[in-house]
């Protein structure tokens, strides 16, 4: 198990070809209740809360935590890629949710690989995992194309789910 609080946050952002991965602010707030109220990014993940209650509860600068990068184009937030402890393992897990809009144009496997190089750099030769449900083709796909390869499925959230996991030896 990697703690990730072991590591200086934030880092400084991460440049890719067309993106910026960076530390939330004040300013992402309101991208960051499209996101977590967005009825088709809850899809596959146990639906969304209604906006009105995202906004009362969200905070100021929401996902101010280490191992959470906001995912910038062009100076405005279109989603998220985050490294949180595992329910169940606390291995490191990685997370990631992208505005619809920006579906289906690369850009969360261009934040994904970013973010892992960064993990890799950080925590050498620390695994990382992730899980997914096996309904969300584009998601499984994303994991292939990262190199995670099949740990296990099993049925939770009322869903058959995929587990993979990620080495930097790959």
């Amino acid at each position: 198990m990697t703690e990730l609080g072991s590591v200086d946050w934030p880092p400084v952002p991460i440049r890719t070809e067309r993106l910026v991965l960076r530390a939330s602010e004040a300013g992402d707030r309101e991208a960051f209740i499209e996101l977590f109220s967005s009825p088709e990014v809850g899809t596959y993940i146990g639906g969304a809360p209604p906006r009105d209650e995202v906004e009362r509860t969200a905070p100021a600068v929401p996902g101010r935590r280490t191992g959470f990068f906001v995912v910038a184009l062009d100076g405005a937030m279109i989603g998220m890629v985050s490294f949180d402890p595992h329910h169940e393992s606390g291995e490191p897990q990685l997370g990631y949710q992208f505005l619809p809009e920006f579906w289906g144009q690369g850009y969360a496997y261009e934040a994904c690989v970013a973010a892992l190089d960064w993990f890799a750099t950080a925590h050498p030769g620390q695994q990382v995992v992730t899980t997914t449900q096996t309904a969300n083709l584009a998601s499984m796909r994303l994991a292939a194309k990262l190199g995670f390869t099949e740990v296990e499925r099993f049925q939770g959230w009322g869903a058959e789910q995929w587990s993979g996991a990620w080495s930097p030896q790959r």
